[in-house]
């Protein structure tokens, strides 16, 4: 089943003034436009993100989780990718 992009989503790329689609590679869930042109794909199509984490554990479960994804993935949010997938996803 294809990832459904969540509001929550929509109001993160929003802020970043970016748009999201539904990515066009199998193994990630959104790619990120700016201009009309593709910036980024974002987020293993293989694990849950903050917002899935809300919907299926609650808010409390997903603030750890959040906490966790942040710890672990330090080196990469600086990267285009791993600072999208941080704002857009986490």
């Amino acid at each position: 089943m294809p990832y459904k992009i969540t509001d929550y989503s929509y109001k993160q790329a929003k802020k970043l003034n970016v748009q999201i689609k539904p990515s066009q590679n199998k193994k990630k869930k959104i790619d990120v436009y700016k201009n009309d042109k593709k910036i980024a794909s974002i987020g293993s199509i293989s694990y849950y993100d903050f917002p899935t984490f809300i919907e299926k554990k609650g808010i409390e479960f997903a603030n750890q989780r959040r906490k966790l994804y942040k710890i672990r993935h330090k080196k990469d949010l600086n990267s285009k990718n791993g600072y999208y997938a941080n704002k857009i996803l986490w």
